[in-house]
């Protein structure tokens, strides 16, 4: 296995694009040495744009791409219509093993649709789920599924649990994670038809450490290292958590500079406020991995600046190192031998 990891980057995705994005591959190249960008999108913008910088220039190579995917576009016509465009140029860099991994800030559609249909799913795994982390007081929570599989069965989400826990063991050293199912509630006899079906399933899984149902309000508390649920409510946790996060920073900001007493005192607790910010800010978590498929996809918010970047490019170098991939492959296959078995 080659020690260069190689991250195709959709250089025009994202509402900040191209800036940002050649700015956190910027970033990304000078922190380390073992990355090798290629950065796809329309040659003459990304080389005025690289210009500005001063970089290891072997560490970003241009690929060409003369299309844009736009976010309001419908995914399925785009991908299938704009095939020089940087989004799918960068998956089929991918697909062809040109590159280890895929990163984009730009339509989440686009990405997912591309994800399926041009890189391809690993042979066994039914749906393959969108999983950001989430910042809560114990470190980071594995919210899988928010946004991949709106409608999906308890045998996805049975799977959803098996490609969360291999993640959280082998890129965030998490042994042994616990795994709990998004619920109304407590007891085991709640919840919509999906997760009374899923429970009994989950309760059975040999290959997870499942403790049950967990309540929203105990999300942000750690309540469990993997959260299983489907695309919808996943998407509703994450847009929500994301909002309410926004607004109370504003929110102690204004407090702050209300009066002369208040911002003496915020001086004084500038550093540790800061600190404590600093763990519940997402962007230091990197982008959202779309699991179970043959190579590795990240989506980064379509607000992503070149921070957020950068740490989605470097959270590629842990996923190629830890064969996730791999050992996905291996889960689900063990799980079909041992169906054949009984």
């Amino acid at each position: 296995m080659s020690d260069i990891t190689r991250v195709a980057l959709d250089a025009m995705g994202g509402d900040n694009a191209p800036k940002e994005i050649i700015k956190g591959a910027v970033e990304a190249v000078k922190a380390r040495t073992d990355i090798h960008i290629l950065l796809t999108g329309q040659e003459e913008v990304l080389k005025k744009e690289l210009a500005e910088y001063t970089y290891p220039q072997d560490q970003i190579e241009i690929v060409n791409a003369t299309e844009v995917i736009e976010t309001a576009e419908p995914p399925v016509m785009a991908i299938r219509r704009k095939k020089d465009s940087s989004l799918v140029v960068a998956m089929n860099l991918v697909k062809k093993k040109e590159a280890d991994a895929f990163v984009s800030a730009g339509s989440s559609g686009a990405v997912l649709v591309g994800g399926q249909v041009l890189v391809g799913r690993i042979k066994g795994v039914e749906r393959p789920p969108l999983a950001p982390l989430l910042p809560t007081l114990n470190g980071v929570s594995l919210l899988i599924d928010c946004g991949a599989n709106v409608d999906a069965r308890p045998s996805h989400l049975v799977q959803f649990a098996k490609m969360g826990t291999i993640y959280m063991e082998n890129v965030l050293g998490k042994k042994n994670p616990t795994v709990g199912i998004v619920n109304i509630g407590a007891e085991e006899e709640k919840g919509n038809a999906l997760v009374k079906e899923t429970f009994p399933l989950l309760k059975a899984c040999k290959d997870i450490h499942f403790i049950g149902s967990v309540e929203a309000r105990d999300i942000p508390y750690g309540a469990a290292d993997v959260l299983v649920c489907e695309a919808f409510v996943g998407n509703v946790i994450l847009k929500l958590y994301e909002g309410v996060g926004a607004a109370l920073v504003k929110k102690i900001k204004k407090g702050m500079m209300s009066s002369m007493r208040s911002k003496i005192g915020a001086l004084l607790v500038k550093p540790a406020l800061k600190a404590t910010l600093k763990d519940f800010d997402s962007s230091e978590h990197g982008g959202a991995p779309l699991l179970g498929l043959n190579g590795l996809v990240v989506k980064t918010h379509g607000s992503s600046t070149s921070k957020e970047i950068c740490n989605s490019i470097i959270q590629c170098l842990t996923f190629k190192e830890q064969r996730i991939n791999e050992k996905i492959k291996e889960a689900i296959q063990r799980t079909e031998n041992e169906e054949k078995e009984e």
